[in-house]
């Protein structure tokens, strides 16, 4: 048979078909007018057509429009947009009335089907046509994503749970043939608890692009904010393995008689209650693993296979039924559980409802802010009060009865609206500081305060029970005597405060952060090197490429570079001058090198009522102002020493130099060092002249922003061996304030002494050394 008979044979069942098509597009131009979806008309400019469409997408986007029909009116709006936006687009929708491939039936059509009767070739723009919304999948409605409902919603969630999502399109053939396995894989990861997402590229491109998904149908997975691609067979047994190796492999561990004691008794080093699953099935079953990664903040999860030999002491012990999955948590006790629950078959719901009820230990131990806020909500009504019974204490067998003690009252008296935790004071130095202020009846013992959040930003109002927490009998009467008088009168709490937020004593290392990244980094180009298509390949290419280049452009640079460039050049006049008078300032010599002052002068400043706020109570976090105390009769003398003894400081950025004057604002100074305890005791009776008290010399490092200080004291003139005492000492180039000529009486000389060896006080400060004294706010200095 001839070639060109045979392939006429093969075409004579499609002709109804293609007799078809030139009439299919025509009915779209009357269906579809992107014109009159906008509402502009045909000669409006670009800038009028993104001003409609911003405006009917912020109308009618489903996200915000609870209307039935708002999400096939934003699938049109969009697709309006597309179209008209597109200059060429447009021009085919004006020319054909169709803005897709088949405009131009003359020319395109014919063209293509030249290419069919050639080499019965099929191009996919041949068989398009325009999208009908009713011909959408029902089942895959609820799982529909938007790009804002990705990135605020979804990307935040898979912190909590895996997702499986499909990106899918209009005529795709391939999506149709892995639709019933797709089904069934989604109704049943669901159930377990693993999240489910479709993504239609045709009107979602943006969120289809981002995700890197080129062709359809495309199956990912998303971990922890983290795409991976599916690259097998779409069949149920390959998704629910891909799904499961989407989790972390240590999320569950597996117990038998002899790790049961280790697993349970790790309570302590990990601050969460430890929950036992024992189940027949010989693998962990994947709705425990979903669930141990949804609550893997709070709960560590074990799995025991009753089925396996060297689990029949665990069995026993625990009263296990064999034949029924059981679940139990335990807390402080590992010898019994603090709550257990057996079914035949296992739901997802019941549980979550087990778990999200024994999420913490019955006093846990605050190792972060997260779990001090969990714990310790901020009160919102006065119905609503929660209060948090805090035990302040140390590590060690030492303090090991005090906590036990603690432990029996809180089983005992655990209310919801009472929650018992504790704080090892030496991991959190600053929140310990701020409730016992350092009291010395405290010191080397523990504590028991009973607070109260009051907002987010810190504040509390507390109580502290008057004496050491020992667990005494009456120490335990005291303590219930003073929960039975809160809950009649909230007012207890007298005391207010504002405590900075707790360190996260579980973080890991930067070290072991750096390499879990550069591992996952490695990984990803891994498997982008052997599934991934080059699109999905040019941000590392880029990388390579970008590097090579810079090594290459150093290299060229370094080897044509002129090397008389790099030699010393001869020092000016003017720079011989200025070394002959740094080596003449014998003010400064043999400074530390490795604080370089960046000005010849020091920048003192005087603290007033009008720059107050912005140079101490809004003082930028992590900076600090040194404040000299001086009156009107020391300022010249003091400005000069003061200015000597910080001028090595002067090239941190983070500090700030600035003087006060006593005379103008005692009051304001006094009620600052009422926080200092022993530093600078309240005048008393037996004072005569505690009005007249001397506070020139005392220097403040005021902490705005950590609402602290630290606090330098004057030394007696006695108390020094060789101070700076004549005149010649001072370069007058340095002081900020004083102008004129200074004083070599002795009198002057004394006043200096006052400050002799704040540098080494200023080396402490900056080492973080020194003792600090918060208070719960700034004063007016008024």
């Amino acid at each position: 048979m001839e070639p060109g008979r045979a392939a006429w044979m093969l075409l004579l069942p499609l002709l109804p078909l293609l007799l078809l098509l030139p009439a299919l597009p025509a009915a779209a131009p009357g269906d579809f007018d992107p014109y009159r979806v906008l509402g502009v008309g045909r000669g409006s400019s670009q800038a009028d057509i993104k001003k409609a469409y911003k405006r009917l997408a912020r109308e009618w986007h489903p996200d915000k429009n609870k209307d039935p029909g708002a999400e096939d009116r934003f699938i049109q709006i969009s697709k309006a947009y597309e179209i008209l936006s597109n200059e060429e687009k447009r021009a085919n929708f004006d020319r054909y009335g169709d803005a897709g491939e088949s405009q131009g039936f003359s020319q395109h059509q014919h063209r293509q089907f030249h290419r069919f009767h050639d080499g019965f070739y099929f191009d996919e723009s041949f068989f398009h046509f325009p999208f009908n919304s009713e011909r959408r999948d029902t089942s895959d409605e609820k799982y529909l994503l938007h790009f804002s409902h990705y990135i605020n919603e979804i990307v935040p969630d898979s912190f909590k749970k895996p997702y499986l999502i499909k990106i899918t399109s209009d005529w795709c053939f391939s999506c149709i043939h892995i639709e019933p396995v797709w089904k069934e894989v989604a109704q049943e990861l669901e159930a377990l608890g693993a999240g489910i997402g479709v993504v239609h590229a045709g009107y979602e491109r943006r969120l289809a692009h981002h995700l890197g998904a080129h062709s359809t149908p495309t199956l990912l997975g998303l971990i922890n904010g983290k795409i991976t691609f599916f690259h097998n067979a779409v069949v149920r047994e390959n998704l629910r393995q891909f799904v499961e190796n989407l989790l972390p492999g240590n999320l569950v561990e597996k117990i038998t008689d002899k790790n049961y004691i280790r697993f349970l008794s790790d309570w302590r080093k990990d601050n969460k209650p430890h929950v036992l699953l024992f189940d027949h099935m010989p693998v962990v079953p994947l709705l425990y693993k979903l669930t141990a990664f949804a609550y893997r903040d709070y709960l560590s999860f074990g799995y025991v296979y009753v089925g396996l030999r060297g689990t029949e002491e665990l069995s026993s012990q625990y009263n296990i039924n064999v034949y029924s999955p059981t679940m139990m948590v335990f807390k402080e006790h590992i010898d019994r559980p603090a709550d257990v629950v057996q079914a035949r078959e296992m739901k997802k719901q019941l549980i979550d409802d087990f778990l999200s009820q024994n999420k913490f230990l019955m006093v846990a131990r605050l190792t972060n802010q997260r779990l001090f806020q969990e714990l310790c909500p901020v009160k919102k009504s006065h119905r609503q009060r929660k209060h948090c019974v805090v035990l302040l204490t140390g590590e060690g067998e030492k303090f090991a009865e005090a906590y036990e003690a603690f432990l029996t009252f809180a089983v005992a008296n655990t209310k919801d609206t009472l929650k018992f935790v504790y704080i090892y004071n030496e991991r959190q130095p600053e929140f310990a500081d701020a409730l016992l202020m350092d009291d010395e009846k405290y010191r080397g013992r523990s504590a028991v305060v009973i607070l109260e959040r009051r907002n987010n930003a810190g504040k509390i109002a507390y109580k502290a029970l008057e004496e050491a927490w020992q667990g005494s009998k009456e120490d335990n009467f005291i303590l219930l005597d003073l929960l039975d008088q809160l809950r009649t009168d909230p007012g207890l709490l007298s005391s207010e405060t504002v405590v900075a937020d707790l360190n996260d004593e579980l973080a890991p290392m930067f070290l072991i952060r750096w390499l879990y990244s550069s591992l996952d980094y490695i990984s990803d180009c891994w498997d982008s090197l052997f599934h991934s298509n080059w699109r999905e390949m040019m941000p590392l290419l880029s990388l390579l490429f970008s590097a090579l280049f810079i090594l290459f452009g150093t290299v060229i640079v370094q080897a044509f570079s002129d090397s008389s460039d790099t030699r010393d050049s001869p020092p000016s006049e003017k720079e011989e001058a200025a070394t002959k008078t740094e080596k003449n300032d014998v003010s400064f010599s043999k400074e530390s090198n490795s604080r370089i002052p960046k000005k010849g002068f020091v920048e003192v400043t005087e603290l007033t009522d009008i720059n107050y706020t912005s140079n101490l109570v809004r003082l930028r976090p992590g900076h600090m102002n040194v404040v000299l105390i001086l009156s009107n009769s020391t300022k010249t003398p003091l400005l000069q020493k003061f200015a000597l003894e910080v001028y090595t400081f002067t090239g941190s950025s983070s500090l700030h130099f600035s003087f006060l004057s006593l005379d103008k604002h005692r009051e304001w100074l006094e009620y600052l060092l009422e926080f200092a305890q022993d530093a600078a005791p309240i005048p008393n009776q037996y004072d005569k002249h505690f009005l007249e008290r001397d506070y020139t010399g005392y220097v403040l490092a005021l902490n705005g922003h950590k609402k602290y200080f630290c606090l330098f004291k004057p030394h007696r003139s006695g108390d020094e061996g060789g101070t700076l005492g004549s005149c010649e000492d001072y370069d007058a180039s340095l002081h900020a304030e004083a102008r004129g000529k200074p004083s070599c009486s002795p009198g002057s000389r004394s006043i200096k002494n006052k400050l002799h060896k704040l540098s080494f006080w200023m080396e402490r400060l900056l080492e973080g050394s020194l003792q600090r004294f918060y208070i719960p706010s700034w004063p007016a200095l008024d």
